[in-house]
């Protein structure tokens, strides 16, 4: 049976084959065939995600979601260990005032307590990377039941997420791809998302 790394790894398979794949196939399926993968496939996925579709931030957050409500992603990325992680979504409260800044977010994963939340926000990015998610800036506030807020300088935050962003491209209807930056520089870090459907929690 085909698998997603045989997809990835065959150089002829499209993004609408992959993203068709990803489509037919559930939840659970979504997140174990995202598994295996290695820093090379979320490396050539990532490149073969250019601009094959549009991405918003309804990818993220379905527009139907109050605000404040979470959206859980699952998350597999590129390090040698904890590889597995969330990234937890909501649209910002309706008294806030910065057009710019679309969703807010942060970062469950098994290290929090030393690592710290992780803090986001979302905002527009450009053609090739319509969304761009920002540790540059954390949110006024949160959706009840998520961690303090810690700005990114805050524990081993300064080594992970301080002064970076993550910039990313849609795969399929639920999974997107990004990769991590600092002063615009690429660090050779990648990381796949897969968007938990509300009816699930």
């Amino acid at each position: 049976m085909e698998t997603l790394t045989d997809l990835i790894e065959d150089r002829y398979t499209s993004s609408s084959e992959i993203a068709e794949f990803l489509d037919n196939i559930d939840h659970r399926g979504r997140v174990e065939a995202m598994e295996p993968l290695t820093r090379a496939h979320l490396r050539k996925l990532y490149e073969k995600s250019r601009g094959a579709f549009s991405l918003t931030v309804e990818h993220f957050v379905p527009k139907d979601t109050p605000p404040k409500t979470e959206v859980i992603h699952w998350g597999r990325n590129s390090l040698p260990a904890f590889r597995s992680f969330q990234k937890r979504f909501c649209t910002p409260d309706p008294n806030h005032l910065d057009p710019q800044v679309l969703l807010w977010g942060f970062n469950e994963q098994e290290m929090r307590a030393f690592t710290g939340p992780g803090y986001f926000v979302v905002r527009e990015g450009d053609v090739d990377d319509p969304i761009v998610i920002d540790y540059r800036a954390t949110p006024p506030s949160k959706p009840y039941g998520w961690p303090e807020i810690l700005p990114n300088s805050a524990r081993l935050s300064r080594f992970i997420y301080n002064g970076t962003v993550d910039k990313m491209r849609r795969v399929s209807e639920h999974v997107s791809i990004g990769a991590a930056y600092r002063e615009e520089q690429a660090l050779g870090a990648f990381f796949i998302l897969c968007r938990e459907d509300r009816e699930r929690s």
